[in-house]
């Protein structure tokens, strides 16, 4: 079993620990583990690789705690190099929307303008603070994503 490591002092510690005591666990003498530090983009795509192949493990099985370790420094990994973009306010309201399947016309009520909403969602006008606010509480959205800056068309 090939385990890729990504360096975070404290986690490459919890991981060796968790390791030893599922080796101990189900007595997997032959189990061979190596750790590895993540350190590139193969190695990367590697460690997915595997976690593919070890996905649909049977549940208690040493592959399924692979799996689960796997998925760890994934994690950890992707939250180190792979930046997350911040979302559009705009884009984030027509996700809301969607999502809970609202009209623009139930949008004019909750902000109180059919003829904003239009122009909102079209980009021609900007949220106000009241907007905001409305937003934030009706369609559970962070404020700090509705004050975020956007070009107008």
């Amino acid at each position: 079993m090939i385990l890729i490591l990504n360096y975070n002092g404290r986690l490459l510690y919890l991981l060796a620990r968790m390791l030893n005591i599922l080796k101990k666990f189900f007595n997997h003498r032959s189990m061979k583990t190596n750790l590895k530090i993540i350190e590139t983009k193969k190695e990367y795509e590697v460690a997915l690789l595997r976690f593919k192949e070890v996905f649909h493990a049977p549940k208690g099985s040493a592959l399924e705690n692979e799996a689960k370790l796997l998925a760890l420094i994934i994690e950890d990994y992707e939250n180190k190099n792979i930046p997350i973009p911040e979302p559009d306010p705009i884009e984030a309201i027509k996700f809301m929307m969607e999502q809970s399947q609202m009209s623009q016309q139930q949008l004019a009520e909750i902000l109180g303008n059919k003829g904003n909403v239009s122009k909102i969602l079209n980009k021609k006008r900007r949220l106000s603070l009241e907007m905001i606010r409305k937003l934030s509480e009706n369609l559970h959205l962070p404020a700090e994503i509705l004050i975020k800056e956007y070009p107008l068309v």
